[in-house]
């Protein structure tokens, strides 16, 4: 008989308070960033409020996974040493890394998580990390269900895949623009954001193709409706992207990909089982729509070339399309583009025959396609407390006390400290031990060896329901299942013997543990070597092209190259990779 397999929804914390929403709307797991090297510089995390998270996602065998997934230089690595040790003494449940180097510090047995950011598109690849121990692989954004399936069914650990959120349009870490551009390193916690910015697009006679267009602005992703197909492919947790993102994006996100998840296990409870315990109360009707979004897309999860991935009119929120004005209200934001395509916004003001009353008095042209961007009575609901978590619990009361077994497995006895008298009056114990109260806990089955005519006092029974809950609580922290660093296997052979500065090896124990595992040559990363100066190279590469996003493939259309993109003083020139299906965007 196979073993029912975890399915894990991952959500993303910015700090601790967000972090307990995310568990309180039915995360199994967080991530998030400790006081240095996560690559969300802007969301770091002191080693309290870490542990404080931890305390309580564990109560839920939530787990915690902090973000040491930055390249580090060789002048920090005994500070990610003993950042490490650190982490581990607080309980977090496992590291997601880039560096290599990491592997070849003196840390203690966690588990290692390979990040998104060591480029993980391959079976390949993917083979080679679970050799050297990782325990869960982060994939690329960019791969096809069918590219998801092989790399799952090539590998025997958990295969982690993104479902929600913002799309980096570069394979990540595999994007120097930022650095190049003004020395902020995307590899460092430090992107600036220039697949943000608009860009005019021209070929070489000097024919604009586009101006001042968010050519490389993508979508968000949502694959809420692909999650079957991902789970049946094999991917094993499913990541909501959003470390930079406040509570109320993550209760609504969290919230509604819970219901998703939930649903397919509930059809399905001879295959699949949740990763974590304790069941959610949403007190509202989560909707993805209604939280920031640049309109959504399924990547490349469909089709190697798929249409209409990016946003070229604006890299701002567009929020949900709203076909009724009946839906809008007062203080709701709205969007829309006007006759010349840009992209304007205002707060409702009223309707009045018909027309919307803008704050700032301008006016909407008739038939554009309104969205709302904000709505306020939404928000205002998420801003106060929406979610509660409870673990079951069953009770069996006996005139030895009580015995208590939760969803977690863990069982406790409680012996009654008092004398049982005869009663005159009936008793009823079962509704003094299920008022649970401010606990986790909720009483899911009570049982009882007493009559009614034994009396117990109030405060005995009281007594023995908050011992009950402390046994419970205390047991749960000792019998927490940890995991561990899985073994390195020293002869694994990684599948190129050469790797250039894409691969980002900023240090010297990163280049050791290559060369154990058969690199001959290694360029370093453009960080920490002179091969940060070269000119025209790769800084971007990736599977998004914006030819056949404008309807231009080079098999279809003549085209005259090499065609520059330009913003401000920048110029980039575009190579494409028709055999691949790449975009290789180039100093210029």
């Amino acid at each position: 008989m196979n073993a029912l397999r975890e399915l894990e929804l991952l959500a993303p914390a910015r700090d601790a308070e967000v972090a307990r929403e995310a568990i309180l709307h039915g995360a199994d797991a967080v991530y998030i960033g400790p006081p240095s090297h996560g690559a969300r510089k802007s969301a770091s995390n002191s080693l309290d409020d870490i542990r404080r998270t931890v305390e309580f996602a564990h109560q839920f065998r939530t787990k915690v996974y902090a973000t040491v997934n930055t390249i580090v230089y060789d002048k920090e690595l005994r500070d990610v040493e003993s950042l490490i040790h650190n982490l581990y003494r607080i309980g977090i449940d496992a590291l997601i890394i880039q560096d290599m180097g990491i592997l070849r510090l003196d840390i203690p047995p966690i588990p290692l998580h390979a990040s998104t950011q060591c480029d993980n598109r391959t079976p390949e690849k993917a083979r080679f990390l679970e050799e050297v121990g990782f325990s869960q692989i982060v994939l690329a954004r960019e791969l096809t269900i069918k590219e998801i399936s092989d790399i799952c069914h090539t590998v025997k650990i958990p295969v982690e895949v993104f479902v929600h959120g913002a799309l980096c349009v570069s394979y990540s870490g595999r994007c120097h623009a930022s650095y190049r551009a003004c020395g902020r390193s995307a590899n460092r916690g430090e992107c600036a954001q220039l697949c943000r910015l608009p860009y005019t697009l021209s070929d070489s006679k000097g024919n604009i193709i586009a101006k001042d267009r968010y050519l490389l602005s993508l979508k968000d992703l949502n694959a809420s409706d692909r999650l079957k197909e991902l789970i049946d492919a094999g991917a094993a947790s499913f990541k909501i992207e959003g470390r930079l993102k406040d509570a109320a994006y993550v209760k609504n996100v969290t919230a509604y990909y819970r219901r998703q998840l939930d649903s397919i296990i509930n059809s399905h409870p001879e295959r699949y089982i949740r990763a974590s315990c304790g069941q959610s109360d949403i007190s509202f009707n989560p909707d993805v729509t209604k939280s920031f979004n640049r309109s959504f897309t399924h990547y490349f999860l469909d089709s190697p070339r798929p249409d209409e991935i990016s946003s070229p009119l604006t890299p701002k929120s567009i929020g949900e399309p709203i076909n009724d004005l009946s839906m809008l209200h007062n203080g709701d934001g709205i969007s829309w583009f006007d006759k010349s395509g840009n992209y304007r916004g205002a707060l409702v003001n009223g309707i009045v025959n018909g027309k919307i009353k803008l704050s700032d008095g301008s006016s909407i042209k008739s038939h554009s396609q309104i969205y709302r961007t904000s709505d306020l009575r939404f928000n205002q609901l998420l801003s106060k407390p929406t979610a509660i978590r409870r673990i079951n619990v069953h009770i069996h009361l006996s005139p030895s006390g009580l015995t208590a077994c939760d969803e977690r497995g863990v069982t406790v006895k409680i012996p009654l400290e008092t004398t049982i008298s005869k009663a005159r009056i009936p008793q009823e114990h079962t509704t003094t031990i299920a008022k649970l109260g401010a606990t986790i806990y909720k009483a899911a089955s009570i049982t009882s060896d007493l009559s009614p005519d034994d009396f117990i006092p109030v405060s005995a029974l009281t007594s023995l329901k908050r011992r009950m809950t402390e046994a419970l609580d205390n047991t749960n922290t000792v019998v927490y299942p940890y995991s561990y660093r899985r073994p390195e296997n020293p002869t694994a052979t990684y599948p190129f013997r050469h790797i250039d500065f894409r691969d980002n090896v900023a240090n010297s124990l990163a280049r050791k543990f290559y060369n154990s595992h058969g690199v001959e040559y290694i360029t370093g990363s453009l960080e920490t070597t002179a091969g940060g100066d070269i000119d025209n190279m790769p800084v971007m590469t990736t599977r998004h092209c914006i030819l056949r996003e404008l309807g231009m493939c080079r098999k279809e259309v003549r085209i005259h190259e090499p065609l520059t993109m330009s913003t401000g003083n920048r110029r980039y020139r575009l190579k494409f990779d028709c055999k691949r299906c790449e975009m290789i965007i180039l100093e210029s």
